[in-house]
């Protein structure tokens, strides 16, 4: 029997949001009980401190920069009608793989990947699609910066009232079902817009007028409506985990939780520090949830096995036994070998470039190399996971070797366009330090 996937991402979650991951505030029951039941990685990373960058990693399975629309950070108003600044159609990527292996694909929430007549879901192996095409948008008007709704079905202008959050936990929960129903492997891709910013919750229960004209109103929100954001969302994935229960689909399905970025002003990402748009822990380090009773040697074990993004994307190929085509690598690496065996870990360099403030860094073991505009840092993570402790001048070797690592891997990849757009939305002082 195939094994079916369903890959959730959340978008903006800070690292110690939830319970399982020391989270302070009764949000995500259904999340922890999965973790109970399955895994948890401690030392998981995004792509990027940014949602598109890291989106566009989870599709190829290999590093955002390959692709130019990757360097947006995060893609701007301009990409609207853009051929340059999206997902290209020619790629490779997890759906279309999985696709032609027979499985049915599906993307239910957010796509940030490009807009059309030049991108789209379908165009990248998804074979249906519900949800907006852009970033954020509001939870009641499905509205975009003061725009109508950017709601799609299956490539069509779609809208339906309702929370957003909650229009994405049914759908999710009809397409388990309608799968158990013509017995057909999938790979479903949820795609959250929770907790990500405008601040809305299901008990609103109507279009906010100020919202509609302004979706990121960075003077709005509060910790309480976040959290609520949150546990909503946790609500919706325990109804898709009872679906799967009910149609017999839950042992045999992989299920991978995470977040695109570190999180936003009202996260917890204790005990890091910095937040989205930072190369900081807190902009990259986000949580992994992995259940998959039929191929897991253990459950409830925590993982001390670094990985990124991408590492999902070849370890769901890698479990499906999909093929590449000629020719073509992936950057990911499939944590397979981990997740039948808890004990087994392995090196994995993580390498991260931005645009905004001239950021770069490389995870290598314990150590972290982090250079922000002229000023570089040497840190261990494993004793030092809020980054105070600069070992730069203390350990001068390590840090001329990390750097000429990671000028080396630098040298591989495109070079960030010279007209490539940063949002300034986002800065450090907007971040707790807690």
């Amino acid at each position: 029997m195939s094994t079916n996937f369903i890959f959730i991402v959340a978008d903006d979650l800070g690292y110690a949001d939830l319970g399982c991951y020391g989270g302070r505030a009764p949000v995500s029951p259904n999340l922890d009980a999965l973790a109970a039941r399955g895994a948890r990685f401690v030392n998981g990373y995004s792509n990027s401190p940014v949602c598109s960058p890291t989106r566009f990693a989870l599709m190829t399975g290999r590093y955002q920069y390959w692709v130019r629309g990757a360097s947006e950070e995060p893609m701007a108003g301009r990409a609207r009608g853009n051929p340059e600044l999206g997902l290209f159609p020619h790629l490779p990527t997890l759906p279309s793989l999985l696709k032609e292996k027979g499985y049915h694909t599906a993307l239910i929430g957010k796509w940030h990947l490009g807009y059309r007549p030049h991108f789209g879901p379908e165009k990248s192996g998804y074979m249906h699609h519900f949800g907006p095409m852009s970033g954020g948008v509001s939870y009641y008007g499905h509205n975009a910066r003061g725009e109508g709704s950017d709601m799609e079905l299956d490539g069509e202008p779609y809208d339906e009232p309702g929370y957003l959050t909650d229009l994405f936990s049914k759908r999710a929960v009809k397409y388990v079902k309608d799968r158990a129903a013509d017995q057909q492997p999938f790979m479903l891709s949820l795609h959250y817009t929770a907790p990500h910013w405008p601040w809305e919750t299901r008990a609103q229960g109507k279009i906010d007028p100020e919202i509609v004209k302004d979706i990121s109103h960075l003077d709005g929100g509060n910790v309480e409506t976040y959290q609520t954001m949150i546990r909503e969302m946790d609500e919706g994935i325990g109804w898709v985990v009872e679906a799967l229960r009910e149609t017999g689909q839950l042992d045999n399905t992989f299920i991978v939780f995470t977040s695109d970025n570190g999180g936003e002003r009202f996260s917890d990402n204790w005990p890091l520090v910095g937040g989205k748009m930072d190369l900081t822990e807190g902009g990259i380090r986000v949580p992994y949830i992995v259940h998959w009773p039929q191929g897991m040697a253990e459950k409830g074990f925590a993982s001390e096995q670094h990985c990124m993004t991408m590492d999902w994307t070849a370890t769901i190929l890698d479990i499906a036994g999909a093929s590449l085509p000629a020719g073509h690598a992936l950057d990911g690496v499939s944590m397979l070998p981990t997740l039948q065996n808890p004990g087994h870990t392995f090196e994995r360099p993580m390498h991260w470039r931005m645009k905004h403030n001239d950021q770069r860094a490389l995870r290598l073991g314990e150590w972290k190399y982090l250079k922000v505009n002229e000023h570089e840092y040497l840190f261990n993570i494993e004793r030092d996971a809020r980054e105070r402790a600069n070992q730069a001048k203390r350990d001068p070797e390590r840090l001329r070797a990390m750097r000429s690592a990671y000028e080396a891997w630098a040298a591989q990849v495109p070079a960030v366009p010279e007209d490539a757009m940063v949002s300034l939305i986002y800065t450090l002082a907007d971040m707790p330090s807690r």
